[in-house]
């Protein structure tokens, strides 16, 4: 199989091409920076500028899908500025793509594109699934992810099987959320956010990385939850982190006011609760390798 990836060099996404050139596909990828563009066999770089809406269309010959992971960071402050870019990035991306495809004969099958679990209301008590009626965007994250998975469902028009991956918390020892939350704790300083009641529904990388070819090989459809089996609160996930490394909690819970006032808007990162299922993929034949979080753990740090 031959795949077109957006956002190649990111943490998901260099999990993912290391799991495709690991099973023999050939890998394209779109970067914006002509000095990162290598020529290999089985990976080949082409350029692209969303904001222009310039991009090499020779990046979609012989293409049999695209993995589409490409968007600006959400754990960067939430400035005016920079929330357009969350917004922008992930439209003007993905209308590029779109626009590229009508004019440009290609082979491309399906379209496998990054979500978040940031488009489920803020809730200590719901039990998420994916056939919950999105009405009107909760917050401005749901709002984002609301536009980008429209966006990404114009893709059916071009008779294109279009798939969305709603991602949770990803655990990663090569960089990501479990770095900074792992920090605190090694040195002596770590807590939980506000009462710690909030659920965190987490995912080992490897885990999100297969859910993806998994997606793309049984050509599945439709919008699937990128989380483990069994979310936690954010007052367990500390213990257990703390457990592993062996790190005793000593200090209390860190006040939601507090983080509002450090971190602005993007605090809610750190307190909105969405408890998600991860029944869909299963029913699917999905079997994850990382179902607890302690194994998940053990093999990260």
């Amino acid at each position: 199989m031959h795949v077109l990836i957006t956002g190649a060099t990111g943490l998901i996404g260099k999990e993912i091409v290391s799991l495709c050139l690991e099973k023999g596909m050939r890998v394209n990828y779109l970067t914006t920076s002509r000095a990162k563009i290598i020529d290999n066999k089985n990976y080949k770089g082409f350029y692209w500028n969303p904001n222009t809406q310039e991009i090499d269309n020779a990046c979609f010959e012989h293409v049999d899908a695209i993995i589409h992971l490409v968007g600006a960071s959400v754990s960067k402050r939430w400035t005016t500025a920079h929330k357009k870019e969350m917004l922008s990035s992930r439209i003007q991306t993905t209308q590029l793509l779109l626009n590229s495809l009508k004019t440009e004969k290609h082979t491309i099958k399906q379209i496998v594109s990054a979500s978040a679990i940031g488009i489920y209301p803020n809730s200590v008590i719901n039990f998420y699934t994916e056939d919950f009626k999105i009405k009107t965007p909760s917050s401005f994250l749901a709002q984002v992810v609301n536009e980008w998975e429209t966006a990404v469902d114009e893709f059916s028009k071009l008779n294109i099987v279009v798939s969305k991956i709603r991602i949770g918390l990803v655990l990663s020892k090569k960089g990501g959320v479990l770095q900074k939350i792992t920090k605190p704790i090694k040195l002596g300083f770590g807590a939980a956010f506000g009462k710690g009641t909030h659920w965190q529904s987490w995912i080992h990388v490897t885990d999100l990385a297969t859910i993806f070819l998994y997606v793309l090989k049984h050509n599945l459809s439709g919008v699937y939850n990128g989380v483990s089996p069994n979310p936690i609160t954010n007052q367990d996930l500390t213990k257990a982190i703390a457990t592993v490394l062996k790190k005793p909690l000593v200090l209390p819970n860190i006040p939601k006011f507090l983080m509002a006032l450090i971190l602005g808007e993007m605090h809610v990162l750190l307190f909105d609760s969405q408890r998600v299922s991860s029944k869909k993929i299963e029913n699917k034949g999905y079997s994850f390798k990382y179902n607890h979080l302690e194994p998940a753990l053990k093999d990260l740090l």
